[in-house]
């Protein structure tokens, strides 16, 4: 099998299921405890939190345990919400995760005002477009880092710039699922007030996942109880994912240029399909600035990418047509038809997400399998 879906989750470390194995067997025991071996575990949370802030310009207080990606941008997102005394406006880029995007829903429903923030044909932020839509009474801007499924990198920078202009109590959220540890992030020179990252997308385990929260930002809690997380979270510490996220944050730290190796492997699929004519790649070249050394999107004209993805599997090879959090609720990218692609060019694509596990060799085989498939598939298209 050839797994290429690392967008949605990826293989852990073997050194991060070993850390989990052990806390499980060995250190089990509640972090809030007062008792000696409680208190090893609770070292061994701040080891994590210490990790994580190094690698984003924050603090290790500043660091919050969530569940996930999702968690964290509902607290983010819903957190900022029930802080405001008057209504606002949120504003969140077109190609926001679900997580996101559905979540600004229920800001509305507090009275609030929801304002998209439109991309351009390659999927990065139309600044321009933006700053028209930006206000004195913006209270909080969503963006994501790293685009899941073009593997756009977004400005984000100059975005928060431009927000603060406007309103300089403004608080700038970045979904940091797709692009903690493979795309640079320091939040204090880039303006970012809260960031969001899951475990398992970096190597680590599932159920995990942080939101960094700069000092002075005010946040509601969305889950109250024991107090821990500075209230902001409360709940028995998942002990043994957060050793296994530190253990993956370690190893991704180590491994800086297996990182931009995936960036090669783009490069390279994109080089032995430059002769298809028939094959459209979504978003920023690969070898661009803008483009994540990891996320390719690519349409297939005259193939639908469910069919495509269907027939890969076949041939062993996993690959997504979008988001693994969508794929259920729509047949087309939302993302995508945002970008002002065409219905079928939107319809007929896949994306191919890598891993630190993936080769060049793989590359070979799938562009191999993409042309003959395609060759195939094409005979049988619509008219």
């Amino acid at each position: 099998m050839i797994y290429l879906d690392n967008s949605a989750t990826t293989r852990p470390f073997d050194g991060v299921i070993e850390a989990m194995d052990r806390c499980m067997r060995e250190t089990y025991f509640n972090a809030s405890a007062a008792y000696g071996p409680a208190l090893s575990v609770e070292r061994e949370i701040g080891e994590c939190r210490r990790a994580v802030a190094a690698q984003v310009g924050a603090s290790p207080e500043e660091v919050i345990f969530t569940s996930g990606g999702t968690e964290g941008d509902n607290l983010a997102v819903i957190g900022v919400a029930m802080t405001l005394r008057r209504p606002s406006n949120f504003a969140v880029l077109a190609t926001e995760h679900p997580a996101v995007a559905e979540t600004v829903r229920r800001v509305e429903k507090m009275g609030h005002e929801v304002r998209v923030l439109p991309v351009d044909g390659r999927g990065i932020a139309d600044l321009a477009a933006c700053e028209a839509l930006l206000s004195e009474r913006t209270a909080l801007v969503s963006c994501m880092q790293v685009s899941n499924e073009t593997g756009a990198i977004q400005p984000i920078e100059r975005l928060a710039a431009m927000a603060r202009a406007k309103n300089p109590e403004v608080r700038v959220h970045v979904d940091g699922v797709q692009g903690f540890m493979r795309v640079p992030m320091h939040m204090a020179r880039m303006g970012v007030d809260l960031y969001t990252i899951s475990g398992h997308k970096i190597h680590g385990p599932k159920g995990v996942g942080a939101l960094v929260v700069r000092k002075g930002v005010r946040l509601a809690p969305q889950m109250t109880g024991g107090g821990q997380e500075r209230a902001l979270r409360s709940g028995t510490y998942n002990s043994p994912a957060i050793v296994g996220l530190r253990a993956a944050v370690r190893e991704m730290a180590s491994r800086r240029e297996d990182v931009e190796a995936m960036r090669a492997m783009k490069v390279h699929l994109c080089e032995l399909l430059a002769d298809e004519d028939y094959v459209h790649v979504n978003g920023p070249l690969p070898a661009q600035e803008d483009s994540a050394p990891h996320i390719l999107s690519l349409s297939f004209e005259g193939v639908r990418g469910e069919v495509l993805r269907n027939a890969l599997e076949g041939e062993g090879i996993l690959v997504s047509t979008g988001s693994a959090c969508a794929s259920h609720k729509q047949k087309v990218s939302a993302s995508l038809k945002a970008m002002g692609l065409s219905g079928e060019r939107a319809d007929g694509a896949i994306r191919v997400s890598l891993g630190l596990f993936n080769t060049m060799e793989e590359m070979d085989e799938l562009s191999r399998k993409l042309i003959r498939l395609c060759a195939t598939l094409r005979q049988y298209r619509r008219r």
